[in-house]
C-alpha cells in the first residue's frame, strides 16, 4: 500500500512538473474556431460562450488563464482566455472563439498553424514588467519676490537722452483779442443845415 503511494505521488509530482515546464514553453500547432451557431451553449468552466468574446479552448492550461495566439502568415496576434477544454482531434492545438479567429485572421482558411504562449512569459525587448508609479505633484502660486529685470534693460534705460517735452499751451491762457466798440465802428452822423443826416466816414486805424 506504501509503494503504491509513493509511486502515485512520483507520479503526480512528474506530471504537475511537466504541465508546468509545458506551460512556459511556446506550443506550435493549429488552430481552428467556434462557429456562430454554438453561442449560448455551455463551456467547461461554466461560462456561455459567445462567438464576439475573445476565448479559447486548451487541453492543458487552467481556466482564466490568458493565452497570446500568434499567427505566423500575416503577423497578427490576439489574447484570449482559457474558458473550455479541447480541442480533442489531433494535431489541433487551440480552439477559439469566431472573434479570436477573426483576429488572427483564418476565418476563410478555417485552420491555420499558429504559436502559443501565455500572456505573461511573453517577452516584449525594452518593456518593463512593473509599471512604474509617477507621483501627483500639486503646483501651487504664491506672492513671491518681484521678478527679475536683466541687466541690459537698466543700462538701456540708463543710456537713453532725456527728451523735453514742450509746455502745453491751453486754450483759456491765450491773449484775448481787443474787442472794438460798435460806436467806433460804426459811421459818425452828421447833422446838416437842411435838416438831413449826413453820414461822416471815419477813418481806419
Amino acid at each position: 500500500m506504501l509503494g503504491r503511494l509513493k509511486i502515485a505521488f512520483v507520479a503526480i509530482s512528474i506530471l504537475f512538473g511537466f504541465t508546468l515546464l509545458h506551460a512556459q514553453l511556446v506550443q506550435q500547432g493549429k488552430a481552428t474556431f467556434y462557429s456562430k451557431r454554438a453561442t449560448g451553449t455551455r463551456t467547461a468552466n461554466g461560462e456561455r460562450l459567445h462567438h464576439d468574446s475573445l476565448t479559447c479552448a486548451h487541453r492543458t492550461y487552467p481556466f482564466g488563464t490568458m493565452l497570446r495566439v500568434y499567427n505566423p502568415a500575416n503577423g497578427r496576434s490576439v489574447v484570449v482566455r482559457v474558458t473550455d477544454r479541447g480541442p480533442f482531434v489531433r494535431g489541433r492545438l487551440i480552439d477559439l472563439s469566431w472573434r479570436a479567429a477573426k483576429e488572427l485572421g483564418i476565418i476563410e482558411q478555417g485552420v491555420a498553424m499558429v504559436f502559443v504562449q501565455k500572456n505573461s512569459t511573453f517577452v516584449v525587448p525594452f518593456l518593463p514588467d512593473d509599471e512604474i508609479e509617477i507621483p501627483e505633484l500639486e503646483m501651487e502660486t504664491n506672492s513671491g519676490p518681484p521678478p527679475l529685470v536683466p541687466f541690459w534693460q537698466d543700462m538701456k534705460e540708463d543710456h537713453q537722452p532725456a527728451v523735453t517735452k514742450k509746455p502745453v499751451v491751453s486754450k483759456s491762457s491765450a491773449p484775448a483779442k481787443p474787442a472794438t466798440s460798435s460806436a467806433s465802428a460804426a459811421p459818425a452822423k452828421r447833422a446838416t443845415s437842411s435838416g438831413s443826416v449826413r453820414r461822416t466816414p471815419v477813418p481806419a486805424k
